[in-house]
């Protein structure tokens, strides 16, 4: 009887020790002070692969994406400003300084391009449409993370396609390079030209 009672009193002390603790605090996630940026970041595996090396086409690969990049989608994500199914309610678990680890631990992996089908018909076309419009913005054919607008190259079709489709539909907002460009794109080539874009940074493997 007397050993029931003192780890009862026991339990309930560590309890009483476990609520007041700082990791409680409410401007940080409890779960994530003090971790690392490879933990921090392993609860990225889960949807964006190993070391952010996606091998599912709703998920991008963000290995090697630029850092300033990755900290403005992740910002994008908790202010509503990028739209999103569940990275909205990710992104704001994270405190500015964990997302700036995790910014640091994908800038420095290498980015690996999607293996995935394409249309090889409509690569050259693509090509040059890309030397045409977007080559500004993404350069070296839309494989530079340098550009601070994202990996094209390699990257998911279906992840691009949402997100292009995101911009056209008013859901988020383009820079004005970006909407004058496409447009004209849309208005000269239609769905096609778009298309035959995403074909090209498909190819690119």
């Amino acid at each position: 009887m007397v050993n029931k009672t003192i780890r009862k009193a026991l339990l309930i002390a560590g309890l009483a020790v476990s609520v007041s603790s700082p990791t409680f605090a409410a401007d940080k996630p409890a779960l994530m002070m003090g971790a690392s940026a490879s933990m921090l970041s392993n609860t990225c595996s889960g949807c964006h692969g190993d070391y952010g090396a996606s091998v599912g086409p709703a998920s991008p690969v963000i290995a090697g994406i630029s850092k300033d990049y990755f900290i403005e989608l992740m910002q994008g994500f908790a202010n509503g400003e990028v739209p999103s199914t569940i990275m909205g309610r990710i992104a704001k678990g994270y405190t500015e300084d964990e997302i700036t680890l995790m910014a640091d631990f994908y800038g420095d992996k290498p980015f690996v391009k999607a293996k995935q089908e394409f249309n090889d018909k409509l690569v050259k076309k693509g090509g040059k449409l890309h030397d045409k419009y977007c080559e500004k913005c993404h350069s070296d054919g839309g494989q530079s993370a340098e550009d601070d607008s994202g990996i094209l190259a390699g990257q998911w079709t279906p992840y691009l396609k949402w997100s292009l489709a995101d911009y056209t539909d008013g859901h988020r907002e383009m820079t004005k390079k970006m909407a004058k460009k496409l447009k004209k794109l849309v208005n000269k080539e239609g769905d096609k030209g778009i298309d035959a874009l995403l074909a090209y940074y498909a190819s690119q493997q």
